[in-house]
């Protein structure tokens, strides 16, 4: 899951290499962390929070596949 939403925000950004995934686990439970670039913030929440919704919906078909849930936090 982590290696998606990873693949999935160096897409949509402007500066890859400032994107960091980390990852806790706590059970079956999966809280994720996503920070971006300050001027690239807008482009992984989207407008109205679209893009961001899309991104854990993603995640969330993944979790449910896998038997886990998971929670993502753009910080």
């Amino acid at each position: 899951m982590r290696s998606l939403l990873e693949h999935v925000a160096k897409q949509l950004v402007e500066d890859p290499s400032a994107v960091v995934v980390t990852e806790e686990l706590d059970g079956d439970f999966i809280k994720l962390h996503l920070q971006v670039g300050e001027a690239d913030v807008g482009k992984v929440i989207g407008r109205g929070g679209r893009i961001a919704k899309a991104i854990r919906a993603l995640l969330k078909v993944m979790a449910t596949r896998d038997g886990t849930k998971v929670n993502l936090e753009i910080d």
